[in-house]
């Protein structure tokens, strides 16, 4: 017997993929929310038949998020997005959409909220994308005092869009930019353990009201990430370091032209080079602060490190492929 259904608002991404197995893993219902839905057929793997649903929903309109929390016992949001394409922006995406949401989610009495920030969250931050999402939590606790807020540094996994998007930058470039000289420290965590948190932030009465910082084992340098990187697709790179007030035009130009001039209509896929609002963020630590509620607080105590992942995935980016063993020097 199932205890109830969740819906999860961008379902169909990243880490909506674990958290949706994870949450049926613990007996429950999932309903992903999605704006295609084509994009997340897939998605319906994650537990028995009967046991994932998906709905068309976009969280800048109200009535299609009032139609996918139908029924719903508990809301988890993950709508975010790394850099702004037409009308998908920081403000409407992160900020707008997660008030939308959580007063939705009020409107039927729904209390088990799930809102995924990330850390930098801050009302006062120089860049869009951490200012936004404290104005995410801030709209959600208003509607939802009860909500959950969980605050992840950088995901990892065979998805993720750090280390796969650095290792194809590592085989097409002769060098890798080190923003501000690459000293700015993360925490990474896996994608896993992140669905771990959000499976006992939905479940745990305990949780409700409270803001958890989530961040693995290990602490690194992003300088010591492109070193992992590089050992593990076996590929020798010179680290160029750019200061921020180089890399912050060149960032804010690059975003400039990913939001106005759609990229495949000239001939490029993927996200930007980088951002200004990324290189903001760059600018302080990615890591669990002192004193905060963290992965162990929620029972998730048997975390995956950055080395027993990554080479689980990034092995495709290898010239002479995954049973390729790197080499040593």
């Amino acid at each position: 017997m199932s205890k109830g259904l969740v819906t999860v608002f961008g379902g169909s991404g990243f880490i909506g993929r674990y958290a949706a197995r994870t949450l049926v893993e613990k007996g429950w219902r999932v309903r992903v929310a999605c704006r295609r839905v084509h994009t997340a057929i897939d998605v319906r793997l994650a537990g028995p038949p009967g046991w994932v649903d998906i709905v068309q929903a976009n969280i800048r309109d109200r009535a299609s998020i009032d139609r996918a929390l139908e029924g719903a016992d508990a809301v988890v949001n993950l709508v975010g997005i790394l850099f702004e394409s037409g009308q998908q922006t920081y403000a409407s995406s992160q900020a707008d959409g997660a008030a939308l949401v959580a007063e939705a989610a009020a409107a039927k009495g729904i209390t088990r909220f799930v809102q995924v920030s990330a850390i930098g969250a801050d009302a006062e931050s120089k860049s869009p994308y951490g200012r936004t999402k404290a104005e995410a939590e801030t709209a959600v606790r208003k509607a939802v005092p009860s909500a959950v807020i969980l605050r992840p540094s950088i995901v990892l996994g065979a998805e993720d869009q750090f280390f796969n998007r650095f290792a194809a930058m590592a085989r097409s470039a002769p060098f890798l930019p080190a923003i501000g000289g690459g000293k700015t420290k993360f925490q990474p965590v896996y994608a896993g353990n992140v669905a771990s948190a959000i499976a006992a932030a939905v479940d745990s009465e305990a949780a409700q009201g409270k803001t958890y910082e989530l961040g693995g084992p290990g602490v690194y340098t992003f300088n010591a990430l492109y070193d992992i990187i590089l050992k593990t697709i076996d590929l020798k790179r010179f680290k160029i370091p750019i200061p921020f007030f180089a890399a912050r035009p060149m960032g804010y130009i690059a975003g400039a032209v990913w939001r106005y001039v759609p990229p495949f209509s000239w001939g490029l896929a993927g996200p930007p080079p980088i951002t200004g609002a990324q290189v903001e963020m760059l600018k302080s630590d990615n890591v669990v602060s002192a004193g905060a509620l963290t992965l162990k607080d929620l029972g998730v105590t048997d975390l995956d490190s950055v080395e027993a992942i990554v080479p689980r995935y990034l092995w495709r980016f290898r010239t002479y492929g995954e049973f390729h063993k790197p080499s040593e020097a």
